[in-house]
């Protein structure tokens, strides 16, 4: 049987756990045969496909719909995409969301104050200071989903938690098999 094509959309503030999420579902698809996978990952796209944009909100916007347009061509042939990208503003999201068909939208929430705590590098307490300009979810907004298919909260859920809530989404709109109960 031809594998169906979807994309995962995995939205959230730097830091929040997206990518994370996304490299913990990853096995558990190709365990329930999801052969053709592809994870777009935010930072390695900007790398590459997106490279020499900066972070106006034009750059993002096109970085966004980018990654969306690639995922709409890997969705319409049958592969399943896990996009981990912070998309900041809702109306581009919804954009891509139309464009893609097959889309599940997953929230990443994270209060500011643990992603600052989490954050290695220091970029949340630079940004706070000023040191960083139009940083996402400081000096530069970011639209959390009004409606996303699921939302996980990766400050008071463990991973194995928010990887449970996206397959159960996943299974009840009939993209991956119901896994079978050992013993049943």
């Amino acid at each position: 049987m031809e594998q169906q094509g979807f994309t995962i959309w995995f939205t959230g503030l730097s830091g929040a756990g997206k990518t994370t999420i996304a490299d913990a579902i990853e096995p558990l698809l190709r365990e329930r045969g999801i052969t053709k996978l592809e994870k777009l990952d935010g930072d390695v796209v900007r790398t590459h496909l997106s490279k020499g944009l900066g972070f106006s909100k034009e750059d993002r916007d096109t970085n966004i719909r980018r990654i969306g347009w690639v995922a709409e061509v890997l969705t319409r042939n049958g592969v399943c995409v896990l996009a981990s990208a912070i998309s900041p503003y809702r109306e581009i999201r919804d954009e891509v969301r139309a464009g893609v068909g097959n889309f599940v939208e997953v929230y990443v929430s994270c209060s500011l104050e643990e992603l600052t705590r989490r954050d290695v590098k220091g970029l949340y307490e630079k940004a706070i200071r000023g040191e960083i300009k139009n940083f996402t979810g400081v000096s530069d907004p970011y639209e959390a989903p009004l409606n996303a298919d699921v939302t996980v909260d990766s400050e008071k859920e463990d991973l194995a938690e928010s990887v449970a809530k996206v397959i159960a989404k996943l299974e009840s709109l009939g993209y991956v098999a119901t896994a079978v109960k050992a013993g049943g």
